[in-house]
């Protein structure tokens, strides 16, 4: 046997690793992996020219350049306080993304980690975070939020990500503990309580990790879910403060009929860029989801 076919059979005989395996999911999709190129240009772009600008001074109104077009000084032109549209639309999507990002990752850790609890111990455990569960998600989230943006004062970007932080948990935590529940019947569970293996050591390093799959699409499809969410409210004014850029407020503009059909350098770059935000983070997750699933089944 030449070495050649020695290589390759030792490279079919030993299991990919994780990243080999989602390094195989990007090569197989090409639309991911020009998703994930995109994605990652799109990001490093909006937080290194976001540390560029000057928020004041981009917020700085200018009357006597009411709608400037683009040129003139301004790229991507003016909007109707005069104020940069290209400044706004880098901070704003740098804002959007983090407020995304950060209630995503915190209404994760919460949802998952009560979703589990619950799943797995049942029991009073199981009745008493359900019946909160079930309660939040009888209310009208949204109305709530927009109720908790007008009487909070000092309201700030920290503010709307504490208050969506703590409505937007609750279908996470549902979702996986039902999961759990199914989880928990399964041979190696009984098999690790039987070894007196810790109910945390459990949970964490031999059940989590058979969520991975369903953990990682919660997260990638929550993300843009959570972007969305923010840009939303903003744009029907009760997002971000005034004084602070976000792509919702600069397509808010084209509820002015004037603007929608004759501005469109003020609202259209923003919605290109939700746009390719969406899909770009959508096809990304996909494809983790994939890997995440080719591991489950390769152990």
């Amino acid at each position: 046997m030449t070495k050649e076919k020695e290589q390759a059979l030792e490279q079919v005989s030993i299991p990919p690793t994780g990243f080999r395996m989602i390094a195989r999911e990007f090569k197989k999709d090409k639309i991911a992996m020009v998703s994930l190129v995109v994605l990652v240009g799109v990001l490093l772009f909006v937080f290194i020219a976001a540390m560029l600008l000057d928020q004041q001074a981009v917020m700085k109104v200018s009357i006597l350049d009411k709608y400037a077009p683009p040129g003139n000084g301004f790229l991507l032109g003016a909007d109707e306080g005069g104020r940069d549209v290209y400044g706004q639309l880098i901070i704003g999507a740098r804002n959007s993304i983090l407020i995304g990002f950060s209630v995503t990752i915190i209404t994760s850790i919460v949802g998952v980690g009560l979703g589990v609890l619950s799943g797995y111990f049942g029991g009073i455990v199981d009745i008493i975070v359900m019946r909160v569960v079930d309660f939040v998600m009888i209310l009208p989230i949204q109305m709530i939020i927009i109720v908790f943006v007008t009487i909070v004062s000092n309201y700030n970007v920290f503010s709307f990500v504490a208050i969506m932080s703590a409505f937007y948990w609750v279908a996470k935590a549902r979702l996986f503990r039902g999961k759990t529940l199914s989880e928990v019947r399964r041979d190696y569970i009984s098999a690790s309580k039987t070894l007196g293996t810790n109910d945390f050591k459990i949970m964490f390093f031999e059940l989590m990790p058979n969520l991975s799959s369903l953990i990682i699409t919660n997260l990638t499809m929550n993300f843009a879910a959570n972007i969305g969410i923010e840009t939303t409210l903003s744009y029907l004014g009760f997002g971000l403060p005034p004084t602070t850029p976000s792509l919702g407020t600069l397509i808010g503009f084209a509820s002015n009929g004037v603007v929608l059909s004759e501005k469109t350098w003020i609202w259209v770059p923003a919605s290109i860029l939700i746009l390719v935000l969406m899909l770009s983070i959508n096809y990304v997750g996909q494809a983790f989801k994939r890997s995440a699933d080719a591991r489950q089944r390769l152990g």
